[in-house]
């Protein structure tokens, strides 16, 4: 087998693979559910995310020492990974061959030149990891954005996935939603589809990933070259070059992806992969100015305290922010995190979700909950956001932690926020409406949400009798809603008298209950009034964990009624609600 055939191999191997992982992040029992698959090996592998979380937390995750492989693997083959591992550069490949395919052979080879703008990628990498390097000023974790493991997983959990998905449902038990995915689509389309005018366009210009594997690959043991100086220089070895690093002449070691077309169309069997150097000679350092080094380093220092000047992780601190159970305080989380998408993929009720740059641009994709979408709020017997998280932005929790029973009695359980009733929204307070669905529907046991009772003149509900007896009540107004009051929250009282409950109504005539023993019957003439019995929510902040279950079930549409905020939260002390001595 060809070389060329063994690296297509690799790429449909890892990428199925890929996909594999992309499906079984699904909570369920099935052996395509998460049983144990290694769903974050790809992210593992990645030496980025190793360094990333290097810098801003000065420590090596374990798991991440997957990335070391790579790392010595680069240096020994050279950047393996860009064609034969990674999925969104097989995607590219794929796709750059498909928008190349009708060309000229002379076409191909001015497709895959070298361009100066491939620096870009290098300034990009330096920009991002300046910003996590400089911890006396601020450090942030932000090369998930443009980190190709992190944004095709984040693409493939948040938007593909979920559209293949919804005909079959397989990943789910219904179908999923996620805000903000049109712009995680279009950013993912917009780097795909850039392939039919320039091949592995992503690659070449933008991947940050890419740009440390070409610092690497300048070090490689192996490497493509040519083993003879005599050439024609037909530069058919350039027609499918994959890195644009001209191996027709002074090859560009660090723009090598080591795809071996050159290799391949070479019909002179010039070009080899080899340890020695080139024959014509080899440029192995990446072609970044001394300027644009300079100048995306001072930018990458300087961006996250221009960032931060809003005061996001201050005074100003983003309220509708609510994290999920176990994630690390604010600032510490954004130094983890890589927006990758796992914990939202994975959680059961689709509470979690990609935040938005209302909450600050380092909260773009970072996961908060939404108790509006998906099937729940919180679960509390779930913890499994935090056993899938790679860097442990949200770190792993056990359920007596997450529920502050067992050895974590004494801390009490986790708490996301705290719910707030608007009373100038909630059927109860506002418009005299019976409605008990959020103390109904917390979880907490005692509930965190309890309720006053009153009983509340409904209005035009004053009326005169004219004829009652103990089943029947016949006023002289004909103005009662047919059937509004035979809910059974709904009561007539005279002066004097005890309530009686209503069973049916027409517009002038008032049924009470057959099996309640009524009290005094009104007499004709005499007034009535006809009384709603309401059940006013209210919330022990004390009790309450900000779980959401309660807003998810809210019955008001548009704004909820009852809406949790991040304030009480267990990972900041400085959101707490009440002042403790």
């Amino acid at each position: 087998m060809k070389i060329v055939q063994t690296r297509r191999t690799s790429q449909i191997f890892f990428f199925t693979l890929f996909v594999w992982f992309c499906i079984v992040s699904t909570v369920g029992e099935k052996f395509w559910q998460i049983r144990g698959w290694p769903i974050n090996w790809f992210l593992q592998l990645d030496p980025l995310v190793a360094i990333g979380t290097i810098l801003t937390t000065k420590t090596l995750y374990r798991a991440l020492l997957w990335a070391l492989v790579t790392v010595c693997l680069t240096i020994i083959l050279g950047r393996f990974f860009c064609s034969w591992v990674c999925p969104f550069g097989s995607l590219h490949h794929f796709v750059g061959y498909l928008g190349s395919r009708e060309k000229t052979t002379a076409q191909k080879i001015q497709l895959n030149k070298y361009r100066k703008a491939q620096c870009i990628k290098y300034i990009i990498l330096v920009f991002f990891l300046a910003m996590a390097a400089f911890p006396s000023i601020a450090v942030t974790l932000q090369t998930g954005l443009l980190d190709p493991i992190p944004l095709i997983t984040r693409s493939f959990n948040l938007v593909l996935l979920p559209i293949v998905d919804r005909t079959v449902n397989v990943a789910s038990a219904m179908g999923r939603f996620y805000e903000r995915a049109w712009l995680i689509l279009a950013i993912f389309f917009t780097a795909v589809f850039l392939n039919l005018l320039i091949p592995r366009f992503y690659c070449r210009f933008i991947c940050p990933l890419g740009a440390l594997f070409g610092i690497l690959g300048r070090f490689a043991i192996w490497r493509i070259g040519k083993n003879k100086s005599e050439c024609i220089n037909c530069k058919l070895c350039e027609k499918y070059c994959e890195g644009g690093c001209e191996p027709s002449g002074n090859i560009r070691i660090s723009e090598c992806v080591l795809c071996f077309n050159c290799r391949d169309d070479c019909k002179d069997e010039i070009i080899s992969y080899q340890t020695q150097i080139s024959s014509p000679g080899e440029i192995t350092d990446p072609d970044i100015s001394r300027r644009a080094f300079v100048l995306s380093l001072a930018s990458g220092i300087l961006a996250v305290p221009a960032v931060r000047l809003g005061n996001k992780l201050g005074a100003n601190w983003y309220h509708k922010a609510i994290r999920p159970p176990g994630a690390l305080a604010e600032e510490e989380f954004l130094s983890r995190c890589l927006k990758c998408g796992q914990c939202m993929r994975v959680c059961p009720t689709n509470v979690i979700q990609p935040g938005g740059i209302d909450g600050g641009l380092e909260n773009l994709w970072t996961p908060v909950l939404n108790n509006r979408i998906g099937s729940s709020g919180c679960q509390l017997n779930c913890t499994a956001c935090g056993q899938v998280c790679p860097t442990s932005a949200i770190r792993p929790i056990t359920l007596s932690e997450k529920l502050g029973t067992g050895e974590f009695a004494e801390v009490g359980p986790i708490r996301l926020g705290t719910a707030f009733v608007d009373r100038n929204r909630c059927l109860p307070w506002a418009m005299d409406k019976p409605c008990i669905v959020c103390q109904e529907n917390c979880p907490l046991s005692p509930k965190a949400i309890y309720t006053e009772e009153i009983f509340n003149t409904v209005r035009e509900g004053t009326l005169t009798v004219k004829k009652a007896t103990e089943k029947k009540i016949e006023t002289v107004e004909e103005t009662l809603v047919l059937g509004r009051f035979s809910t059974g929250d709904y009561y007539c009282t005279s002066e004097g008298g005890e309530g009686l409950k209503i069973a049916a109504n027409t517009k002038n005539l008032i049924e009470l209950t057959p099996d309640k023993k009524n009290g005094k019957i009104p007499a004709e003439g005499s007034i009535i009034e006809v009384k709603v019995r309401l059940q006013r929510p209210l919330i022990d902040i004390e009790k309450c964990i900000g779980c959401g279950v309660c807003e998810h079930e809210c019955p008001v549409s548009g704004k909820k009624a009852i809406r949790v905020s991040a304030e009480g939260e267990t990972r900041n002390a400085d959101s707490r609600l009440l002042l403790k001595s």
